[in-house]
């Protein structure tokens, strides 16, 4: 594990909470101070990327299924009770 050293300058307050953590603790200020960077890391870590549910998931093997208007057509109707409608003449079904 690749180790640093980091210098700081802290102020009056800084310096003496930190010797209030240590003494609570009883910990080196050293491991305060990982502690602490630690805690911060974790509070502004950026958010997971969410995930949306069934993206991807099934492959139709149509390109456009989304866009193309002619696939809405009769969506629904069956499960409705409606009969489907018939194909106007001159269509290419």
């Amino acid at each position: 594990m690749k180790t640093g050293s980091v210098q700081a300058r802290l102020d009056s307050e800084t310096q003496t909470v930190l010797d209030q953590l240590v003494e609570q603790h009883g910990w080196t200020a050293s491991e305060v101070i990982r502690e602490g960077i630690r805690l911060v890391h974790a509070h502004h870590a950026p958010a997971p990327c969410r995930k949306l549910i069934g993206i991807g998931k099934y492959d139709s093997g149509v390109p456009n299924l989304a866009t193309d208007k002619k696939y809405m057509e009769d969506f629904g109707q069956k499960s409705m009770g409606r009969p489907r409608r018939k194909p106007a003449k001159g269509s290419a079904e």
